[in-house]
C-alpha cells in the first residue's frame, strides 16, 4: 500500500514533469539544465550591500550561472567576449537577489477547517510550485523553508533544482519537530480523531534524536525545532516552553553530527534562552524575548529571524478565513511586542536575518517585511544586508548568494529608484535573474548583443 506521503511526492514531480513540458527553456527555474551563455548586465546604480555604498555607471560579467567580475562599466565590457549579450540596466539600481530565511512555501493562507479537514497533502503538492513562482518573481531568489508537510518541501527544491519548475533555491526543514500536544501538534478536537501521515511529533532525546535522523535521510538541509507554544496553533499559550534542556541540547547536538544546522522557532522568554544556550543557529519569531536573551543572542552570535510584518495581515484576514477566536487574541497579544522587542534586539547589536513566514500570508508580498524594519529600528541598508549578506551567513551559503561578487550565483533583481532612500521599492522589483538567467524583466527590451 502506498502511503499518502509517497503519493504527495509522487503528485509533485508528475505536477512539475507536466509543467517542465510547457515552460519556456528560459524560464529561469534554476536547475541544471541552463546553457552556459555570457552576459554583460550594465547597471546604472550598483549596491554593494557589504559596504553600503552605492556605485555608479557598473556592470556585471556573468559566465553560465555565476558571476565573473563586477567593477566599473567600460572595464569589465572591455574584457567581455564579443558575443556576449548585453542587458542594459543603466536606468535601475542593481542588487543582489533577495533571500527569505523564514518560508512556508508549499501553502498559503485559506479557511482554517477546510485546509485542516477537506485538503490532503496532494493538494498542497499541486500548488506548491505556484507560490515558488510567485516568491521568485518577487525578487526572492533563495529562500529557507522552516515547515512543511510530507516531504512536498523536498520534493520542490529537487524540481527546482533539476529545472523542471521555476522557484527559488530552496534549503528546507520538512517536518517541525514538536511535542505532543505543542504547537506543531493539532489541538483542539476530540481525541479519536487521527490525522494519518507523516509527522514531527517527537517527545525525550531518544524519540528526538530518531525523528531528525529520519528526516535527513529523506531530504533536511537543515532541522526546525518548536522550542515554544505559538500563535497558529490551539494549544493554549504563546511563549511556553516546549521542550527541556536536557532535549534541546539533544537536537543541536545530533543535527550537528549530520551537519545541519538548527531553527527553532521560540515566541517566549524561557524558551528563547533554552534554544540559544543549546547552541541554535537562529531564533524565529522572538517575540517575548527580555534582556537576557538578547544578551546571550548577542554573545552567542545567534541570529534573530522575526516576522514583523504578518501581524497586519492576521488580525486584518483571520477571522474572515475562520481561525478560532483564541489564535487571534494570541495574535493580539504578541503582535505590538514582538516589533518592540525587535527594536530593542536591533539597538543592542544582536545579528538580524530576514525572514517573513511568508504562507502565513500570500507569497510573493515578501517584501513587504522591509518597511516594518525601518519602521522598528534598522536603516534602509540593514533592512537590506538582513535579506542579503546576513540571511546568506546564516544558511552557510556566503560563498554562492547574498552579494554581486565574483564566483557568487548571478542572483540579480533590479528596481527603478533608490532603495537606500526609499525601501519600499523592492515591493516593485521589475527584474529578476537567477543563475544567469533571466527569469522576469519589466525594465529593460531584453538582453543585446554585445557592442
Amino acid at each position: 500500500m502506498i502511503g499518502r506521503g509517497a503519493i504527495a511526492l509522487v503528485a509533485a514531480l508528475l505536477g512539475a514533469q507536466g509543467l517542465a513540458a510547457q515552460a519556456d527553456s528560459g524560464s529561469g527555474g534554476g536547475g541544471g539544465g541552463a546553457s552556459r551563455t555570457t552576459l554583460l548586465v550594465r547597471a546604472g546604480r550598483l549596491l554593494a550591500v557589504r559596504t553600503g555604498a552605492m556605485l555608479t555607471n557598473q556592470a556585471i560579467l556573468i559566465d553560465g550561472d555565476r558571476i565573473k567580475e563586477v567593477g566599473p562599466a567600460d572595464a569589465v565590457a572591455g574584457h567581455a567576449p564579443k558575443d556576449a549579450r548585453v542587458i542594459d540596466l543603466r536606468s535601475a539600481t542593481v542588487l543582489p537577489g533577495l533571500i527569505d530565511c523564514h518560508t512556508h512555501i508549499t501553502s498559503d493562507p485559506g479557511d482554517y477547517y477546510k485546509q485542516l479537514f477537506r485538503m490532503s497533502p496532494i493538494d498542497e503538492a499541486v500548488r506548491a510550485h505556484i507560490y515558488a513562482k510567485r516568491t521568485l518573481d518577487a525578487g526572492f531568489t533563495t529562500v529557507r523553508n522552516v515547515g512543511a508537510g510530507e516531504f512536498i518541501d523536498v520534493a520542490l527544491r529537487n524540481a527546482i533544482n533539476e529545472g523542471a519548475v521555476p522557484g527559488p533555491r530552496m534549503l528546507v526543514s520538512t517536518m517541525p519537530l514538536s511535542a505532543t500536544g505543542g504547537h506543531g501538534d493539532v489541538n483542539g478536537m476530540s481525541p479519536y480523531l487521527r490525522f494519518d501521515g507523516f509527522t514531527g511529533i517527537a517527545n525525550g532525546v531518544d524519540q528526538l534524536r530518531a525523528k531528525i535522523r529520519f528526516e535527513v535521510k529523506y531530504g533536511a538541509d537543515l532541522i526546525k525545532v518548536l522550542a515554544s507554544a505559538g500563535v497558529l496553533s490551539e494549544e493554549e499559550s504563546v511563549g511556553a516552553p516546549q521542550y527541556s534542556q536536557e532535549e534541546l541540547n539533544a537536537i543541536v547536538e545530533e543535527a550537528a553530527m549530520w551537519g545541519r544546522k538548527v531553527a527553532a522557532h521560540a515566541h517566549g522568554a524561557e524558551a528563547i534562552k533554552r534554544a540559544v544556550k543549546a547552541g541554535v543557529a537562529s531564533i524565529e519569531h522572538g517575540s517575548l524575548i527580555d534582556d537576557e536573551g538578547i544578551r546571550l543572542m548577542k554573545e552567542r552570535g545567534t541570529y534573530l529571524v522575526a516576522d514583523i510584518y504578518n501581524d497586519d495581515y492576521i488580525v486584518a484576514e483571520y477571522t474572515r478565513l475562520g481561525f478560532p477566536q483564541k489564535i487571534i487574541d494570541k495574535e493580539r497579544l504578541v503582535g505590538r511586542q514582538q516589533r518592540e522587542n525587535f527594536k530593542r534586539a536591533v539597538q543592542a547589536g544582536v545579528k538580524i536575518a530576514y525572514g517573513t513566514d511568508a504562507g502565513v500570508y500570500p507569497h510573493g508580498w515578501n517584501a513587504k517585511q522591509f518597511a516594518h524594519m525601518v519602521r522598528w529600528g534598522t536603516t534602509p541598508l540593514q533592512a537590506i544586508q538582513a535579506a542579503t549578506v546576513n540571511a546568506a551567513d546564516l544558511l552557510g551559503w556566503a560563498d554562492r548568494v547574498g552579494a554581486l561578487e565574483p564566483g557568487k550565483f548571478a542572483d540579480v533583481i533590479a528596481v527603478t529608484g533608490d532603495p537606500l532612500q526609499d525601501v519600499t521599492l523592492l515591493e516593485h522589483v521589475g527584474f529578476v535573474m537567477k543563475g544567469g538567467q533571466v527569469v522576469k524583466d519589466s525594465l529593460t527590451g531584453g538582453a543585446k548583443a554585445a557592442r
